[in-house]
C-alpha cells in the first residue's frame, strides 16, 4: 500500500470516509515558512462539501494543525493536519454492505482485502481523502509562491458544454472561483449551472474536464526519465479518484498535426527566449522550458446516481437492482478544480525540492 506520494516533499494521506477524520502530514517543507491554520482553510474552503451544485452532506472542514509549526512557522519537521467527518450518516451502506455500486471500487476493493474493507462510503477510496491532498497543496502553494509560481485551475467543460475560446490567465484568476461551476467563462457557467440542475433531477449525472495552467516556472524542473515534469504529475493527477484521462498542451491534437504545425518556434523577447506557440504545454524532453505549464484532465461522470442499476450480491453470486441513495454530486469535476490545483503544486514543489530550487529553509 502507498498512502503517501513525493519524495523530498511528501504528502501522507489518512482517514476514511466515515471515519472519525481524514488528514495529511507533510515531510520536507522548508523551515520558515509562515503557515497558519487559516492557510490551509482557505484552501479547504473552495473544495468544502454542501456548496451549490455538490452533495448534500455538510462538512465544516474545520483544520487542525497539531505539529510542524511554532509562532507561526514551519519548523522543518513533519506537519500533521486533520479535519473531523462530522455529518456521516452509514446506514445506507450498511444495508447494502455486499453490493457493490457500479462505478465504484467497493468490488474491487472487497476482492483485494478478503471482505476486511472500509464498505462505508467507499473508506479510503472516497473523494474524501482529497481533503488531505488541499492541505498538503495548500503548503505546497504557500512554498511556490515564494518562488513568484502562480496555478491558475478552472472547468472548461461539463458535459456537452465546452468553453469554447481560450480564456486569458487574468480571467481565470478573477472568475473562476466565483462561478458556481468554477468555470470562467460566465455564459457557459449559466449554461452549466442550468445543466447539473436538470441532471440533479433525473437523479443523474456528467463528467466534466478541468484545465490547469501553470505561470513563471523556471527552465528546467524534471528529472528524466521517470521522474519528468509530464511522468510525476501524471502519477499525482491520476492519484485522485473519477480522474480518467490527462493531455499536456495540445494533446491529442498533436496527432492529427504535421511537425510545421506541431513544433514550437523560438523568439527572444527582453532576453528571454520564449516559444511563438505552446502546443507543447510548457514541457519540452520532460522539463519545463519557462512557458506556461498546461495541461488538461477528464473526470468521469458521479458514480453514485438515483436511477436503478444492476449489481451482484457477493454472498449469493446473484444479481440484484441497485438504487444508490445519500447525497452526492451531480458533476464531481467542480469539486475537483481545488485538488487538481493542489495535488499541482505538491508535484511541482517536490521536483524543485529536489534539485535545491526551493531552499530548506524560507522566509526572513
Amino acid at each position: 500500500m502507498s498512502f503517501g506520494f513525493g519524495k523530498d516533499f511528501r504528502v501522507t494521506l489518512f482517514g476514511e470516509s466515515h471515519g472519525k477524520v481524514v488528514g495529511a502530514v507533510v515531510e520536507g517543507c522548508p523551515a520558515g515558512l509562515q503557515l497558519t491554520e487559516g492557510d490551509i482553510q482557505q484552501e479547504l474552503d473552495k473544495r468544502r462539501p454542501g456548496q451549490v451544485l455538490t452533495t448534500g452532506r455538510r462538512e465544516r472542514d474545520l483544520v487542525r494543525l497539531l505539529s510542524g509549526t511554532v509562532n507561526g512557522r514551519t519548523d522543518g519537521g513533519p506537519i500533521t493536519m486533520l479535519v473531523d467527518n462530522e455529518d456521516v450518516d452509514s446506514s445506507w451502506y450498511e444495508k447494502h454492505r455486499y453490493i457493490p455500486r457500479p462505478g465504484h471500487a467497493d468490488y474491487t476493493a472487497f476482492i483485494k482485502y478478503h471482505g476486511f474493507n472500509d464498505y462505508r462510503g467507499g473508506g479510503f477510496f472516497s473523494g474524501r481523502l482529497t481533503a488531505g491532498i488541499v492541505m498538503g497543496g495548500a503548503i505546497a502553494k504557500k512554498i511556490l509562491a515564494t518562488r513568484g509560481i502562480k496555478i491558475l485551475t478552472h472547468v472548461v467543460q461539463i458535459g456537452n458544454i465546452k468553453v469554447g475560446t481560450q480564456i486569458k490567465d487574468e480571467q481565470v484568476e478573477e472568475f473562476a472561483y466565483s462561478s458556481p461551476v468554477r468555470c470562467a467563462d460566465r455564459k457557459k457557467s449559466a449554461l452549466m449551472v442550468a445543466e447539473l440542475d436538470r441532471l440533479a433531477a433525473e437523479h443523474d449525472s456528467t463528467g466534466g474536464v478541468i484545465e490547469c495552467r501553470v505561470l513563471n516556472l523556471p527552465v528546467g524542473i524534471g528529472e528524466p526519465i521517470f521522474d519528468s515534469m509530464e511522468s510525476v504529475i501524471s502519477h499525482g493527477i491520476f492519484s485522485i479518484p473519477a480522474v480518467k484521462a490527462i493531455e499536456f498542451g495540445s494533446g491529442f491534437r498533436l496527432s492529427g498535426m504535421r511537425g510545421s504545425e506541431a513544433n514550437d518556434e523560438f523568439y527572444v523577447k527582453e532576453g528571454r527566449i520564449l516559444t511563438k506557440t505552446n502546443n507543447s504545454g510548457g514541457i519540452l524532453g520532460g522539463l519545463t522550458n519557462g512557458m506556461p505549464l498546461v495541461f488538461r484532465v477528464g473526470i468521469k461522470p458521479t458514480s453514485s446516481i438515483g436511477k436503478p442499476q444492476q449489481s451482484v450480491d457477493l454472498r449469493t453470486m446473484k444479481e440484484r437492482e441497485l438504487r444508490v441513495e445519500g447525497r452526492h454530486d451531480p458533476c464531481i469535476a467542480v469539486r475537483a478544480v481545488p485538488v487538481i490545483e493542489s495535488m499541482t503544486s505538491i508535484c511541482i514543489t517536490d521536483l524543485m525540492v529536489r534539485v535545491q530550487m526551493i531552499p530548506r529553509t524560507v522566509g526572513d
